[in-house]
């Protein structure tokens, strides 16, 4: 069980620092290439680098809005 929680983590360690590094070349380093550069198709769009964190940040906060309000509703439920 400890080697699959490490191999895990590692797992999740690697996806991080990949996302990480593309994400961070995608917005740091890319906008002082040229635009007729071969690396400019390995990316998306530049308005993509702001939509999709904020897209993924309002989508976590509306999960964890439902899901304190259940867990409040539960705990009132069991009071009664």
């Amino acid at each position: 069980m400890e080697l699959a929680d490490r191999a895990v983590g590692f797992l999740l360690s690697f996806i991080s620092l990949s996302i990480f590094t593309y994400y961070t070349f995608w917005v740091i380093i890319l906008p002082f290439v040229d635009s007729d550069h071969f690396i400019h198709k390995y990316f998306l769009p530049q308005e993509y680098a702001i939509l999709i964190p904020v897209f993924a940040g309002v989508t976590l906060l509306c999960f964890l809005s439902i899901f304190i309000g259940l867990v409040m509703l539960k705990s009132k439920k069991k009071k009664a």
